[in-house]
C-alpha cells in the first residue's frame, strides 16, 4: 500500500511539473482571417452529370507575396510588409478558389467539381491567377485581383481580370478581415457571372 501511495504521489508531483517543460509551439495569433462566401448554395442541394458537363474550379496560382498565410500591406510601388497581427488559416489562393466554387455551385446552373482527381476530368475549367489580395497603405483601401482563365470543351480559351476594392480602411486586422471578404466575393459573383 506504501509503494502504491509513493507512485501515485511521484505520478502526480510529475504531472504538475509538465505545464512548465512543455510547449506545444508559439502562441496562436490573435486574428486568423478566412473567407466566407456570401452566395452559399442550400444544404441538401445535389447536382450529377458527366465529365462533359462539369465545370472545374481549380485552384489559383499567386505569386510569392501571396503564396504564405500573411495578409501582405503594400507600403508603396516597391516594398511590401504583412499586416501585424493577421494570419489566413489556409493560404488565400486555396481559401479563394473554394469561394469561387461555392459562389458558382450556389447559382444552380452548372455541376462543379474542385477534387484534384476530377478537376482535370471535366471538359470546361476554370482556374487563373490571383495577383492581389491584400491592403494598399497609399490608398487605405484592400484589393482583390483575379486574372481568370476559362478553357471551353471546343478548346476555346477565355481570359478576364476581375477587380474589386473596398476603400476606407484602417490598417489593422479587424478592419481588414471583413473589407478582404467583401471584395472577395464581389470579384467571384463577377466571374460567377462571366462563366454563365
Amino acid at each position: 500500500m506504501t509503494v502504491t501511495c509513493k507512485a501515485g504521489l511521484a505520478a502526480i508531483a510529475l504531472a504538475l511539473t509538465l505545464p512548465g517543460c512543455v510547449s506545444l509551439g508559439k502562441e496562436p495569433p490573435p486574428t486568423l482571417f478566412t473567407l466566407t462566401p456570401t452566395a452559399l448554395a442550400p444544404a441538401g442541394l445535389s447536382a450529377s452529370g458527366t465529365a462533359a458537363q462539369a465545370l472545374a474550379v481549380i485552384e489559383p496560382d499567386a505569386p510569392q507575396k501571396l503564396d504564405v498565410a500573411r495578409v501582405p500591406v503594400q507600403v508603396d510601388p516597391s516594398t511590401i510588409a504583412y499586416l501585424k497581427d493577421a494570419v489566413w488559416v489556409e493560404k488565400p489562393a486555396r481559401l479563394f478558389g473554394r469561394l469561387l466554387a461555392e459562389t458558382i455551385r450556389d447559382r444552380q446552373t452548372r455541376l462543379v467539381v474542385e477534387a484534384p482527381d476530377t478537376a482535370y476530368s471535366a471538359a470546361t475549367r476554370l482556374s487563373g491567377r490571383l495577383s492581389e489580395m491584400g491592403y494598399d497603405a497609399g490608398t487605405s483601401s484592400v484589393i482583390v485581383r483575379f486574372d481568370a482563365v476559362l478553357k471551353q470543351p471546343d478548346g476555346q480559351i477565355l481570359t478576364r481580370r476581375f477587380e474589386a476594392t473596398v476603400s476606407g480602411v484602417t490598417p489593422t486586422a479587424a478592419s481588414v478581415a471583413p473589407a478582404l471578404n467583401e471584395a472577395a466575393n464581389k470579384v467571384a459573383a463577377e466571374v460567377a457571372e462571366w462563366i454563365g
